[in-house]
């Protein structure tokens, strides 16, 4: 079978590491370009030695320039880049031709006012939200699979997004009194020099942060309005805790008048019991990021409190993997027809 001649822009920083990673080691790719501005010229292997020795690890950095990654044969890129400067990359690798599976923030939201209230600046290539498909493979299998831009979810979305989407399709839920309570390795805030971030800051101690707005509510929303058929607005908490990655997240909604607390498995299960990377632990189990890190796998474990008429939704992933860079692969894997689980089974 043809490899898949692929590129990583912004291959450097912690998601760029995970992309290499498993783009690295996927049986259907040629890694072709990695961009980084920092390491320009410096093989992957002497940037990061755990890849020495793994082939195509010699492969030397390379500048951000759109004709330059084209001219390498490119099919596909992956944009592992802070929001606002992905899109105009984007535009100039979609004009030659490549198609764009996008991490950052920039394509994710169908409306350009909302990305300018939550990330404080207007818009960069508006034209494009139309187009650009929200990656969430379990909910968008299909328009992936069609899709020329992706928009990869956030870590935080992910964790929140798929174990409600069911239950609100279903009509189950209050969507007024959804609260969702998240907590994330350091990781999340990507690699960067700040003093928040540092070991001695961050061991030994939690605590929230971006509260009452986190800019990851404004995709959160989205979604789940779309699934409940009507404006859904949320109370989301996240947390730093001292790990190096993962995201455990805990759910509350109170049941609607009429519904079944048992309809709460079973609709899990009709929707994801078949699927490669969602593994439900039925009623009453509490998933564990230690059981998720360095996979693609989401858990999700649940309960019902009848004291309150709330049901309780838990689940744990890697905030580098199913909530980053595996998820964007399982998209890749998507848009070229391969198997689903390609390049992405405990790797």
């Amino acid at each position: 079978m043809k490899r898949i001649k692929t590129a990583i822009v912004g291959a450097s920083g912690y998601t760029g590491q995970e992309l290499l990673r498993l783009l690295l080691l996927h049986p259907h790719v040629e890694l072709v370009a990695a961009t980084s501005r920092q390491e320009e010229g410096r093989a992957l292997s002497a940037v990061f030695p755990r890849f020495s020795k793994v082939d195509g690890a010699d492969l030397p950095f390379m500048l951000p320039d759109p004709d330059a990654i084209a001219a390498t044969g490119a099919e596909v890129a992956f944009l592992a880049l802070p929001h606002g400067v992905a899109a105009e990359i984007a535009r100039a690798l979609l004009e030659r031709g490549l198609k764009v599976i996008d991490l950052s923030a920039d394509f994710r939201l169908r409306s350009a006012a909302t990305y300018e209230e939550f990330y404080g600046h207007p818009h960069p290539a508006p034209d494009l939200l139309e187009e650009a498909v929200y990656g969430l493979p379990e909910v968008r299998g299909e328009a992936i699979a069609a899709a020329r831009l992706v928009a990869s979810p956030g870590c935080y979305p992910t964790s929140i997004i798929l174990p409600l989407v069911p239950l609100l399709k279903a009509d189950l839920l209050e969507p007024s009194t959804i609260i969702a309570n998240s907590m994330s390795g350091v990781s999340g805030a990507g690699k960067k020099a700040d003093l928040s971030l540092i070991f001695c800051e961050c061991n030994e101690s939690a605590r929230a942060y971006g509260v009452p707005k986190h800019r990851h509510l404004s995709e959160i929303e989205q979604e789940l309005s779309i699934a409940a058929g009507e404006d859904v607005t949320i109370s989301f908490i996240p947390h730093l805790i001292p790990v190096n990655a993962g995201i455990v997240t805990t759910t509350t909604a109170t049941l609607k008048d009429g519904a079944s607390a048992e309809a709460i498995g079973r609709v899990l299960d009709e929707v994801y019991g078949a699927m490669d990377f969602v593994r439900l632990l039925g009623e009453g189990s509490c998933p564990d990021t230690k059981n998720v890190t360095r996979t693609n796998f989401i858990d999700i474990g649940w309960t019902f409190d009848p004291r309150t008429n709330r049901v309780i939704l838990m689940s744990a992933e890697d905030n580098l993997g199913k909530g980053a860079g595996s998820q964007a692969v399982q998209s890749l894997n998507l848009i070229f027809g391969l198997e689903p689980t390609a390049g992405l089974q405990f790797v």
